[in-house]
């Protein structure tokens, strides 16, 4: 499945100060009612909220990814914060990851998983493996558990030089959730804006560019976040 079948580029605004976030659009009884039907995910102590499987909501978040499977009369998913919807009746109702679609990134909260030297991203009962800057992440069947680890492998000398980590202060008393929300935004915006990603193995980019890629990011990603009122080292 190459990215143009992924439906995200009209939904998702490129300006890092003006990405659109959120839950569905719901009154507080909605609200109410959704965290009654939430489950905590603590496999590999990820420790987040989901919403069950069979769930329906009547609107999707505003900033989610619309995924299309490939063939005659393919299927509609939604994706947004670790969870996947797909159309049912007047409203979406919510599923199990589809295995097989990509997403162009990650959702803000997941784990890291390793197999020998491969990565997995883990959130709410889904695994999945990056595939390369034109497909992004893929949606695979879980490994076998008994290979996993939640330790990386020892990096290589050039890899362990380089510092992936983005330190970011907030001056506005932001909370500890917008923070989280708006980091996860500014690393969309900065891996758009220069082709570098890393929660992938290498950056997602050949050797010879891994470093000058990773500084064109951590400037973005600097860029962006002080932006949006942080200090950043």
């Amino acid at each position: 499945m190459s990215v143009s079948l992924i439906r995200s580029r009209a939904l998702l605004l490129a300006a890092c100060g003006l990405f659109a976030v959120g839950a569905a659009r719901a009154d507080p009884h909605d609200r109410e009612r959704m965290a009654a039907h939430q489950h905590l995910d603590t496999h590999f102590n990820h420790n987040h909220a989901y919403l069950e499987r069979g769930y329906t909501v009547r609107e999707l978040p505003r900033a989610r990814v619309e995924v299309v499977r490939p063939g005659p009369g393919g299927e509609h998913f939604f994706f947004y914060g670790g969870v996947w919807y797909a159309p049912r009746g007047p409203g979406f109702v919510v599923v199990g990851a589809p295995i097989g679609l990509f997403i162009p990134v990650l959702p803000a909260f997941y784990t890291t998983l390793w197999v020998g030297g491969l990565a997995y991203y883990y959130a709410n009962d889904a695994y999945y493996v990056y595939r390369g800057p034109e497909q992004g992440y893929e949606v695979v069947a879980p490994p076998d558990e008994r290979g996993l680890s939640t330790q990386p492998p020892p990096p290589a000398p050039a890899a362990a030089a380089g510092n992936e980590q983005v330190f970011m202060y907030p001056k506005n008393g932001q909370s500890a959730e917008q923070q989280a929300k708006d980091r996860y935004e500014c690393h969309r915006w900065a891996s758009g804006e220069t082709g570098y990603d890393p929660t992938a193995s290498g950056g997602g980019v050949p050797p010879e560019q891994s470093a000058a890629k990773r500084a064109d990011y951590h400037r973005a990603m600097s860029a962006c976040l002080e932006g949006r009122g942080y200090s950043v080292k």
